[in-house]
């Protein structure tokens, strides 16, 4: 998130954040955080940040957990606190130690998020919270031998009753119980609940907030976005996970394969995680989806836009030449685009000279948010493809300040003179750009 000092940086900011709000109106986020949340005094700030999302028209579910709420119950109790396989043994006392705690928590949590004080995040807010019996469980059984007895697994998840009160505008609050139709209850993981929820619902998002700030690789880089299979290759790999990132990754492959859109595994430590993670193009976390955002293809007209917010601030700068926008729509064929997530981050133009086998890279641009991705490398990959693909076997570009990048790149400084003829009698020496060729 950029750091913000004047009024320009605030317009700047508040605009760059209009889409993500127009695209989420309407839609449905099922956001799931554990009992420390709660136990730890931080769910006062994330009530401003629900607040905010049902302001903004976002449909939500929220799922919390009561882990150290059961643990502590059980110890006042003076009764053991049982896992198999990592999962909790739930016999009838431990089962009331459950249901009593879980039920201080979420009225807990319904006091927070009925909080309107003036001069606050929540000032006239107006979040109606529902509950209910959503969830239908069955009994996990016995593993190995070993009963688990009220321990549960989600069976059903009342999607008519839910979307009935997302509907109402209210916000859905579910505990991580589950009833059976003859009566029972049964201790059921938030995991699970938010996962099958998110599944059910068909849900545009499952947010996961964790004690790690994501998904690390071997040397400790946070990845910003995993796909399916990439996902997969972290869990099946040998280095031993943090336990929630070995907790919720599997959810998170379980959702995407399922036809959730983007699973986000953020800190639950960091406050504004969630609007941070939802309305940045950076995000904080790990976004784990089916397949990759990134999209390489021919531009459109209806792309001058987006082509144009990439150029003007280098055109400003003086790095490239400036084209107004009838130029643009007329070479528009010429560019391509790269899209992350349906936004343009990158594009390029390629001039073929086919009389002297050559052709120039222009306009090769990235979002400066960007930057750290090697999208470049991929759009300069794209068009050496696409210059080979028409017999041509040399590329050139001219530059004011890029000159090391495109070096690093295989290119080599040349003179004018290795210019095509029509090239270089339209070259600028006022800009004294310097040209660079690369054999392909």
């Amino acid at each position: 998130m950029p750091i913000i000092t004047t009024s320009a940086d605030f317009v700047a900011w508040f605009r760059s954040v209009a889409p993500y709000i127009n695209a989420f109106r309407s839609k449905t986020f099922v956001i799931a955080f554990g009992g420390e949340v709660v136990a730890d005094g931080k769910f006062v700030e994330l009530t401003h940040d629900f607040n905010l999302l049902a302001a903004l028209g976002i449909r939500l579910v929220l799922v919390h957990g009561a882990r150290p709420q059961i643990e502590q119950h059980l110890a006042k109790s003076n009764l053991g606190d049982a896992y198999y396989q990592g999962i909790r043994m739930t016999d009838a006392e431990t089962m009331q130690c459950v249901k009593e705690a879980v039920g201080r928590v979420r009225v807990e949590i319904e006091a927070l998020l009925s909080m309107g004080l003036a001069n606050s995040p929540m000032a006239n807010a107006d979040i109606r919270v529902a509950g209910g019996n959503f969830i239908t469980a069955q009994p996990i059984g016995v593993i190995n031998g070993v009963d688990l007895m009220h321990t549960g697994s989600v069976r059903k998840v009342d999607v008519a009753a839910l979307n009935d009160r997302m509907d109402f505008g209210e916000v859905v609050l579910l505990s991580p119980l589950g009833y059976s139709p003859t009566g029972e209850v049964f201790n059921v993981t938030l995991e699970d609940i938010a996962t099958s929820t998110a599944v059910a619902l068909d849900a545009d998002k499952l947010v996961f907030l964790m004690d790690t700030d994501g998904v690390q690789d071997k040397k400790g880089k946070l990845l910003k976005e995993l796909t399916i299979a990439e996902a997969q290759g972290v869990l099946s790999g040998k280095r031993k996970l943090p336990d929630d990132v070995g907790m919720y990754l599997p959810c998170a492959i379980r959702a995407c394969e399922a036809g959730v859109a983007r699973t986000h595994l953020i800190s639950r430590h960091t406050d504004g995680a969630v609007l941070q993670e939802l309305f940045s193009d950076e995000g904080i976390g790990t976004m784990v989806v089916e397949s990759t955002l990134n999209t390489l293809r021919a531009a459109s007209i209806e792309d001058v836009g987006g082509i144009l917010h990439l150029l003007r601030p280098l055109e400003a700068e003086g790095i490239l030449v400036r084209r107004n926008r009838e130029l643009l729509e007329r070479e528009i064929a010429r560019f391509v685009v790269l899209e992350h997530d349906h936004r343009i981050v990158g594009c390029a133009a390629l001039y073929p000279f086919p009389d002297e086998v050559a052709a120039e890279l222009a306009c090769l641009a990235v979002d400066a948010q960007c930057r750290d991705r090697g999208y470049g490398q991929v759009i300069l990959d794209h068009m050496i493809g696409v210059a080979k693909a028409q017999g041509l076997k040399k590329l050139f570009v001219l530059t004011t300040r890029t000159a090391h990048w495109f070096i690093e790149r295989g290119f080599s400084e040349a003179d004018i003179s290795a210019l095509p003829a029509q090239k270089k009698s339209l070259y600028n020496y006022h800009r004294k750009s310097k040209v660079f060729v690369r054999k392909i």
